[in-house]
């Protein structure tokens, strides 16, 4: 299984945190990684979204049909998101539109088995793998990339 850990972009300061909108600069953001993921993502990927405006606006740049996720609001556990995206039998690549810290720590829990503090940057994407493989790593990172590098 594919799993997409999609942090979203640069969003203005405030409250009520949920209502937070992207900056100029986050929508752009938004935009760029939304262009090479289309170049990337599978067709069959489901997508599943914070119900926080800011991880809205950045899903919506993708142009793509979402799902809006309560359990993966701010604050959002690992189990929680690991369990909307069907990990590890999901039957096609699940992309979730997040936040920090949850993000980092389904990273850190999946590649390195615990959940520890690591940092996606807003923006990012990190794209996770399962495999099947004896004395092999069950999960390894495919792609780790920022909005200014794509």
């Amino acid at each position: 299984m594919d799993l997409l850990l999609w942090r979203h972009a640069e969003a203005e300061p405030g409250e009520p945190d949920l209502r937070r909108p992207l900056t100029p600069r986050g929508a752009r953001q938004a935009a760029r990684v939304a262009a090479w993921l289309e170049r990337h993502l599978p067709d069959s990927s489901r997508v599943l979204v914070s119900p926080a405006d800011r991880a809205q606006q950045t899903a919506a740049a993708l142009g793509r049909k979402f799902l809006t996720v309560e359990d993966l609001a701010p604050g959002a556990s690992v189990a929680a998101l690991l369990a909307a995206a069907n990990w590890p039998d999901a039957q096609a690549p699940v992309l979730v539109v997040g936040h920090q810290p949850t993000l980092g720590e389904a990273a850190s829990f999946l590649l390195a088995g615990e959940e520890m503090g690591w940092s996606v940057k807003k923006g990012a994407v990190w794209w996770l793998t399962s495999r099947d493989r004896l004395g092999g790593a069950p999960v390894v990172l495919r792609v780790a990339i920022g909005p200014e590098f794509v």
